[in-house]
């Protein structure tokens, strides 16, 4: 009979040795589980690596300034305060209602406007094309009150001329309460826009604006000399916009600060045939004044390394569409005939600004049945091209001729064209054949 001690010391054994392989067991798990999410982390970082990161900005975007698209944003859509940089509204208003050799009167509300300013007395009088210079270059807040007097009456009844624009832009949380950007609030709500919707301002004032060469004349400028009216008083604005002069290729921009924005900036770059927006809000506060420069470089340097132009245009088949009870003047037997379609003012490129790994793609819905009679040049289709899920264009589909409605008095004429001499039906140019068709 075994002994029962040596039966306890060998169960004792194997249940240490289970115990340790379990807990080995679990470990490799545990190791094995470490190794997929770590692993799937890095797929994630690998697809987005080259992306901006570490933006001071709590908002910023990079935008195609020819289709308005947004390559990059953080936080684009939230709504937060632009101090001076509304100045490109402000401007391009101006632009767009101002008359030649219009002159401005200094009022008192003007000539009390705080720092920053060009110092203007009660009285004088300037040529507002003159303060457009000002505004755009010194960001001179009194400037920034004379051109909206001098173009609306008032600096109420001027704001609401920017928010009429706005509106015309499709710019839904844009609400402007002051001409020069200090902080302000009414009934509509704060001083205020997005990051997006800042660099759609933009892009309106440089690429859709019948005054953009003006303003991108004015934004463009290094210095500018001018007088008052007068010629009592001179002046010398200097551009702060340091972007100017900080990379190949540089438009325009704005600057802006205010306690509650913050630093913001919007601008733009061209190079070769692609055009480049940035927008900052709140991008550091003193003493970060550089942070906006640093964030700028770094989108614009993104654009320029990763998006290119590319052709997606495919050309397009010619297709038919079965038209019901029509009539065919090549076969008078058919009852149904076939009315070919073509693309409305096709291009013959269709460019994209694409990335890397990026596609566009095309969408085309055709009805597939007509009903005669039908018009040559009438609407029967679309072909959009998506990309992103978005409609990024948009063709009509249309027929190349057009197809009268198969009935008892077409058939007629048809078979007078066949069987009779002159191909005339007699008497047929007063009577009445059907109910639907006239001599």
């Amino acid at each position: 009979m075994p002994d029962m001690n040596q039966i306890k010391i060998k169960i004792a054994a194997i249940m240490l040795l289970l115990c340790v392989c379990t807990v080995w067991l679990a470990k490799f798990e545990i190791r094995e589980s470490s190794q997929n999410v770590s692993g799937h982390v890095t797929d994630a970082v690998t697809q987005n690596k080259d992306e901006p990161e570490n933006l001071y900005a709590r908002s910023a975007v990079l935008m195609d300034a020819d289709s308005g698209r947004v390559l990059f944003g953080k936080d684009e859509d939230i709504v937060r305060p632009m101090a001076s940089t509304t100045k490109i509204m402000t401007c391009i208003v101006a632009l767009e209602h101002m008359t030649d050799n219009q002159t401005v009167t200094v009022s008192e509300y003007a000539s009390g406007q705080p720092k920053v300013h060009l110092g203007v007395r009660l009285g004088q009088q300037f040529y507002l094309k003159d303060l457009l210079y000002s505004l755009m270059l010194e960001s001179h807040n009194d400037s920034a009150v004379m051109v909206a007097e001098g173009i609306a009456g008032s600096v109420e009844a001027f704001t609401r001329m920017m928010n009429e624009k706005a509106e015309e832009l499709g710019l839904e949380h844009t609400h402007f309460v002051t001409p020069n950007g200090l902080d302000g609030k009414d009934t509509g709500g704060i001083h205020a826009t997005t990051a997006r919707e800042l660099a759609l301002m933009m892009k309106y004032c440089i690429m859709d604006s019948p005054e953009k060469e003006q303003f991108l004349e004015i934004t463009g400028t290094k210095e500018y000399e001018f007088q008052d009216v007068e010629k009592t008083a001179a002046y010398i604005c200097h551009n702060h916009n340091a972007f100017l002069t900080m990379m190949d290729g540089a438009l325009s921009g704005k600057t802006g600060f205010t306690a509650d924005a913050g630093y913001c900036y919007v601008g733009a770059l061209k190079k070769d045939d692609r055009i480049f927006i940035v927008s900052l809000l709140a991008c550091g506060w003193p003493n970060n004044k550089g942070y906006k420069w640093s964030d700028t470089r770094k989108l614009m340097e993104y654009g320029l390394e990763n998006y290119f132009y590319k052709n997606v245009w495919q050309d397009f088949e010619v297709q038919q569409i079965l038209v019901k009870d029509s009539g065919d003047d090549q076969n008078i037997y058919q009852k149904n005939a076939v009315a070919e379609v073509e693309i409305a003012q096709a291009p013959e490129t269709l460019k994209v600004l694409l990335k890397h790994g990026e596609n566009v793609k095309s969408s085309l819905w055709l009805k597939s049945t007509l009903h005669a009679p039908v018009k040559k040049g009438q609407k029967v289709g679309e072909l959009c091209y998506v990309l992103d899920k978005k409609v990024i264009a948009k063709y009509d589909i249309i027929t190349r001729n057009g197809l009268k409605k198969r009935t008892f008095r077409w058939c007629l004429e048809q078979s007078a064209k066949c069987f009779l001499p002159h191909g005339k039906i007699p008497f047929c140019s007063w009577i009445y054949i059907d109910d639907k068709s006239k001599p």
